[in-house]
């Protein structure tokens, strides 16, 4: 059984939020590519408060809301509010203003994660478990904040590795 394994944040923060999603109802694929845009738009916020991105001037944003299809929805996940739409294969997050795809986020998770994805997702769905459905929407970023790998502060530690404890994952799920 995996106690510990060397990643950075965005693929621990892609698993949780997936394992989160499907918590909260929905199905492995739609979990999948809404865990990847929360952790795309954790990213930009970062990012952005690190100086290293600049936001989109008003005028992009808005027409950037026009090309989205009028079916798209917002999703609440991790206090992100994640553009989707409905396919016919189901839900899904928008990457770059088109449908998600939930096996390329399959395929990104196991090479982060390696050997490790199965005890990683079971700990995390374990901690999932122990809340309630509402209590976990409620609490996941917190407990995200609780067990996520430790980073230098500041742009140093834009994109480094951290340890991640699944330990401490299993302690918090009681």
């Amino acid at each position: 059984m995996t106690k510990t394994i060397s990643i950075n944040r965005a693929p621990v923060l892609t698993l949780w939020a997936a394992v989160v999603a499907e918590r909260l109802g929905f199905d492995r694929e739609e979990a999948l590519t809404l865990g990847r845009a929360v952790a795309g738009l954790n990213a930009y916020s970062k990012g952005v408060s690190l100086g290293l991105f600049t936001p989109a001037p008003k005028e992009v944003r808005e027409k950037r809301k026009k090309l989205r299809p009028k079916e798209t929805i917002t999703v609440d996940l991790l206090h992100r509010a994640v553009p989707a739409v409905h396919t016919k294969e189901g839900l899904r997050a928008l990457a770059k203003d088109k449908p998600d795809n939930p096996a390329s986020v399959e395929r990104y998770l196991a090479s982060k994660f390696g050997d490790a994805l199965r005890d990683v997702r079971a700990a995390m769905q374990a901690l999932a478990k122990s809340r309630t459905p509402s209590k976990l929407a409620a609490e996941a970023y917190h407990l995200y904040e609780e067990f996520r790998p430790s980073v230098p502060a500041g742009t140093r530690g834009w994109g480094a590795k951290g340890t991640l404890d699944l330990e401490t994952i299993r302690r918090l799920a009681g």
